[in-house]
Order: C-alpha cells, then structure tokens, then sequence
C-alpha cells in the first residue's frame, strides 16, 4: 500500500520507492486510485476488472483510474500477460514517497486529499481485519493488536522516534508478491500500520493543575 514518506532500505531502494512530485501527487489524490495501487502492490498485476470486483465498482472506474496511474507513471502494462481481449496492469513501485515539504505547502488541497485517501484506506484494512478475527487460526489471531500510547514530545524527540520506529520495521522481511515464494514456511502478509499524531490542543501540566478548580481524574490517549 502507501507509505507516507516512507523510504525502503537496500539497493534497489531506488527501483522500489517513488518519491511524489506535483503531478503524482495530484495523480494520487483519489481513494479508489490509492487503492487500486495497493492492490496491485499486494497482489501483484491484474486486469482492471478483477480489481473492480475486489473494490466493489464498475470496471469502467477501474479502468479509468488504471489509465490515470499510466499517465502519471505508477502503473504500466504488464504486456507478457495481456492480449487483446484483457488488458493487464502492474504497479512500478513498491512503495509512495510523500517528503518534500516545499511541495506540501504548494499543493496543500492534493495533499489533504492524498492523506485523507490514505487514511480511509488504513481504516478498511483495520475494519478488514476486525471482521476477519473471529475466524482466523488461534496462532494469528494472538498477534493481533490496537494500542496507542499518549507522549509528551518535542518536535525533535518525535522525529527521533519516528526514525526509530521504522528501523525496528527495517529489519524484518518485506513483503512483495515476488518475495511470497521464498517465505519461510508459516510466513503470512502482516500490515504493520503507524500513526504518529500531535495533538496540540492537549492541555499543558501547568494548565492542569493550576487553580483552586483542579481536581484529580483519570486520563485516557
């Protein structure tokens, strides 16, 4: 799927990874073509109307949006599988680069529709996963998790944290639909998802505890 300024390591890092510039982020800027990215990203090529089935629209949109990416250069034809009847798609990239600040501050309508996209589609996966849970082996439903964890940072301290949340996340296996083949035995897709989020509206210590109307509470993130 898309990770937001996100940057693989490795060689290939290059091949894997597209950094966007103003006409991919404007490209990007629609859910159903977030999605479809990721789909092919997960799975790998397909035909646009095995993606409609998957997204639940008319194969017309898929294919649409699947030219669209064309267009901007995230998704090309996968020409040893198509013919004249079916035409087939791959994504070109591994993974979405969003870190240019520059480019944020000039396109700040594509960029809330990118990240808002984005976002919907996280919260399907989470909802995807939920209606799964019941179902799934003892063994995986275990390592199921939802947490989230209220710091007091600086703006420093909560990159450095960023940073060192992804290189804990650097030193396990990628998945890519080439890589699924050489898994070990048992190994199955895990979505690590992160959101680090500020809240600055959050009351100071100060403010919280100054004054005859402080009284002591329980605080919930």
């Amino acid at each position: 799927m898309t990770d937001v300024t996100k940057r693989p390591d490795g060689p290939s890092a290059e091949e894997k990874s597209v950094v966007l510039d103003a006409k991919g982020l404007r490209a990007m800027a629609h859910p159903v073509r977030v999605q479809l990215i990721g789909l092919l990203r997960k799975y790998g090529p397909s035909t646009a109307t095995r993606l409609a089935e998957r997204l639940g629209v008319n194969s017309g949109t898929a294919s649409y949006h699947l030219r669209q990416l064309g267009a901007a250069g995230f998704v090309e034809e996968d020409t040893e599988r198509g013919n004249a009847r079916e035409r087939w798609w791959r994504s070109v990239h591994q993974m979405t680069e969003l870190n240019d600040r520059e480019l944020v501050d000039r396109e700040p309508e594509a960029t809330m529709a990118f990240l808002q996209s984005v976002a919907t589609v996280y919260t399907l996966r989470a909802q995807q996963t939920l209606n799964e849970l019941q179902t799934m082996p003892r063994a995986w439903r275990d390592t199921f998790d939802m947490s989230d964890w209220a710091l007091r940072l600086t703006p420093e301290e909560a990159v450095g944290l960023r940073q060192e949340l992804r290189d804990v996340i650097a030193r396990y296996r990628k998945d890519t639909p080439e890589a699924a083949a050489s898994a070990p035995e048992g190994a199955q897709r895990v979505g690590v998802i992160a959101h680090l989020l500020p809240e600055l509206d959050a009351p100071t210590a100060s403010k919280v505890h100054s004054g005859p109307e402080a009284v002591a509470g329980t605080e919930t993130s």
